[in-house]
């Protein structure tokens, strides 16, 4: 049986990371997991791409979850277990730790390790057809500290709670208003939505953006260890990119920024 892969596509300055395991609805195989890190550090170090998006393959699903299929084999032993679960924590630190904006465009079913991994996004957007759930209470699945901070910080404890203990699906509306998604759109014109926004993201200061995203993962983590974000910060200060927005802004002008 296939396993799935994660592919690599480059559109201009947008990265897209495919989640590409159709038959199963795009569920999360064990080498897909660990597929996952070199595929973003990949676009990390393409200077040309400035914004990546995640989805999945087909118009049916953005991911199923984690391929259960093969727990019995990969959950077989506690040394499979932590070795099974080092994958998904090393996929998601690489989301997370990108410092180019990520976005998960998300097209049908998002569920369990799928929502997960679109959480560790900086971005969400879904079309109108989407549907979300974590059935971990269905399973006897014991959900991690990682993906329940994720959650919480997203849809608050009380949502959290609800979604956690019930293991219920909610379509696009609905978890729009939980805050899981920024926007639904028409199945139609999603793609487009996220290209023309990654276009946006890509005019703006690279280094600003890395900053950021920086900040409001400590702040989500509670790390309480800031001085990497200062070191960024300074570095935006310091920046040609600086000085380019300051002299477009005086010019009247679109800034040219290059990140640095």
């Amino acid at each position: 049986m296939s396993t799935g892969t994660v592919r690599i596509e480059r559109e201009e300055f947008i990265g897209y990371v495919v989640l590409d395991n159709p038959a199963r609805r795009n569920a999360i195989s064990a080498a897909m997991w660990r597929a996952l890190p070199a595929s973003i550090a990949s676009l990390n170090d393409d200077p040309a791409i400035r914004c990546i998006v995640l989805r999945g393959a087909g118009e049916t699903a953005f991911a199923a979850g984690a391929d259960i299929s093969e727990f019995e084999q990969q959950r077989l032993s506690d040394a499979a277990v932590q070795a099974y679960e080092a994958a998904t924590h090393a996929a998601h630190a690489a989301m997370e730790s990108s410092p180019k904006p990520i976005i998960a465009q998300i097209q049908g079913y998002c569920l369990g390790g799928g929502l997960a991994l679109a959480l560790c996004c900086d971005l969400r957007y879904c079309s109108s057809d989407s549907q979300f759930a974590i059935p971990a209470a269905r399973l006897g699945i014991g959900y991690g500290l990682h993906g329940h901070r994720r959650l919480v910080a997203s849809v608050g404890h009380a949502n959290a709670r609800e979604m956690m203990f019930s293991a219920r699906r909610y379509d696009a509306a609905s978890a729009q208003a939980l805050g899981l998604v920024n926007r639904v759109l028409p199945v139609a014109e999603l793609a487009d939505y996220v290209r023309a926004l990654a276009g946006d993201l890509a005019a703006n200061a690279p280094l600003t953006q890395a900053a950021s995203k920086a900040v409001i993962n400590a702040l989500i983590e509670n790390t309480h260890n800031f001085s990497a974000c200062e070191a960024l910060i300074t570095r935006c200060m310091h920046s040609a990119d600086y000085r380019e927005g300051r002299t477009a802004f005086m010019e009247k002008r679109k800034p040219r920024f290059e990140g640095r």
